[in-house]
């Protein structure tokens, strides 16, 4: 089925918070992409954010974000007075995302909604009883390790006392009973964010959009999945990691490895709630770093610059079968991108996934394998993706003999690079993929300002927002109008009527 989509992290999105929320913008942008004819929303992970506020490195592979809680629910439901709501500086700027001041001040606005949420006998309710239950599994975890994360000045969880950092059951019995009001609060975050999410989720399908969803491979050293779950892990009996990913050039991500031998044991068992999970709360799940699951470089910690690290196997196809014995077929997207191998070829074959092709890759050479007319049906096609300069930008640099061959190629005899980005956007369009996926700076023509993460830089990214009450009608009907000529608009009832005819994102 020939389909298109658009993509756009949630913390894009207009909002009077410092970062885009659950809020009616969200809503509204649900809206824009019926008008579009388009099918699917890709957004980034929804996890909370640790050091570089990227939602690649979370402290949770479960937990969601408290900055995507929308205040003005929170006052709907009576839980925020008018004066509370905007008792708070979240930053001014509503192009760019002020994380310092989120950090500082959003869990402040969130306790004072827990604290009337107490007052109004809300952990005494039947929803709140149930979604404790439902999320025990990773809940129950994560609401201690953030509150005794809070209690230890936000130090690593490796820092902390002997007692704690193994997970000694007395230890824990008594963090638990100490700071029982912290750990009541960090559970209100996550049913108020579960909650949002569900309705804002519902309403996409009920407009026929489906969300994909973005899993990254790895975690954060610094986890609630790492302290919680060592034996996922390569840990040593203190709980310490025996290695961390990288790359063999010298990079170091970081990232605690897998211990797949164990996890085989186990029937993968974490890895399969953590793919039931997702499979929950998205469509379709996009997974980032798919050759993870063939190889991944190991640098033994603490890390030395003189030390060495090895290649070392991952599960391969016994992951995926082990999934679908389990769990049953899962709409996946398979971030296949940087080196390719025939190994690496085959498991995207072997597991019938989607990979996924990126244009700007595609003009480097006369036989690159990016180029359009190599894309295969099962596939998905960008013009660039999140961590791809925005399509103008990309336009700019390239030289005299590229830019010729890609005006050829492409048909382009625009003199403009904006006209130049639209023909590499109807390209996109035109290929045989089953799935074009835009991001939405490259509809709204955007330089460096609309880019979302420049790789191998710490500091400076995740922080692009769209204007409020930027996207028109005009700009809708545009993209329809690539949707409906190179067959890409999906035919379908929505459960819910026509969606509204207001673009006020």
């Amino acid at each position: 089925m020939r389909r298109a989509g658009i993509l756009m992290p949630i913390s894009s999105l207009p909002s009077p918070f410092g970062i885009g929320t659950f809020s009616k913008e969200a809503y509204d942008f649900v809206d824009f992409l019926v008008q579009a004819g388009q099918y699917s929303w890709q957004i980034l992970p929804l996890g909370p954010t640790g050091f570089g506020d990227s939602p690649y490195q979370s402290v949770s592979a479960f937990a969601g974000n408290p900055y995507f809680i929308d205040p003005v629910t929170l006052k709907e439901e009576g839980l925020l007075s008018e004066e509370e709501l905007w008792s708070y500086d979240f930053g001014s700027d509503v192009t760019q995302a002020d994380y310092g001041k989120l950090y500082n001040f959003r869990l402040l606005l969130l306790n004072t909604a827990f604290q009337h949420f107490e007052e109004q006998g809300g952990t005494m309710s039947d929803a709140w009883h149930d979604f404790l239950s439902e999320e025990a599994d990773w809940l129950e975890d994560y609401a201690l390790f953030m509150a005794i994360k809070k209690e230890q000045d936000g130090k690593s969880w490796l820092d902390w006392p002997a007692p704690l950092k193994k997970r000694e059951a007395a230890a824990l019995k008594q963090a638990g009973e100490e700071l029982a009001s912290s750990v009541n609060f960090f559970r209100f975050v996550q049913y108020e964010f579960f909650r949002q999410w569900k309705k804002l989720h519902a309403y996409a399908q009920k407009q026929g959009i489906e969300i994909i969803g973005d899993m990254p491979f790895f975690v954060s050293l610094d986890s609630c999945d790492a302290w919680s779950h060592p034996e996922v892990f390569e840990m040593s009996s203190s709980h310490t990691p025996r290695a961390v990913a990288g790359t063999a050039d010298g990079q170091v991500w970081g990232n605690p490895v897998y211990d797949w031998k164990e996890l085989k044991r186990d029937h993968y068992g974490w890895w399969m709630r953590r793919m039931a999970f997702a499979a929950k709360i998205y469509d379709v799940i996009r997974i980032d770093h798919f050759h993870g699951f063939l190889s991944c470089y190991a640098i033994p910690w603490p890390v030395d610059e003189k030390a060495k690290g090895a290649m070392e196997k991952g599960p391969g196809i016994a992951f995926f079968q082990e999934l679908k014995a389990q769990l049953g077929e899962i709409p996946m997207i398979a971030e296949d991108l940087g080196s390719v191998t025939e190994e690496n070829t085959k498991l995207l074959k072997d597991t019938g996934i989607p990979g996924m092709n990126i244009l700007q890759y595609a003009f480097t050479s006369w036989d690159s394998i990016y180029l359009p007319h190599k894309i295969e049906k099962n596939a998905v096609v960008y013009t660039g993706n999140h961590d791809n300069m925005t399509t103008p930008s990309w336009v700019k640099t390239l030289n005299e003999g590229e830019r010729k061959f890609t005006r050829a190629y492409i048909r382009s005899w625009n003199t403009d690079d904006n006209g130049m980005t639209w023909d590499m956007i109807r390209e996109a369009y035109h290929c045989p993929a089953d799935l074009c996926i835009i991001p939405l700076p490259d509809y709204l023509c955007l330089g460096e300002d609309g880019r979302i993460n420049t790789p191998g830089t710490a500091q400076g990214n995740w922080k692009w927002r769209l204007k409020p009450d930027f996207l028109s009608k005009e700009l809708a009907g545009s993209i329809r109008a690539l949707a409906e000529t190179y067959g890409r608009i999906v035919k379908q009832e929505k459960s819910n009527g026509k969606a509204d005819d207001s673009l006020s994102v």
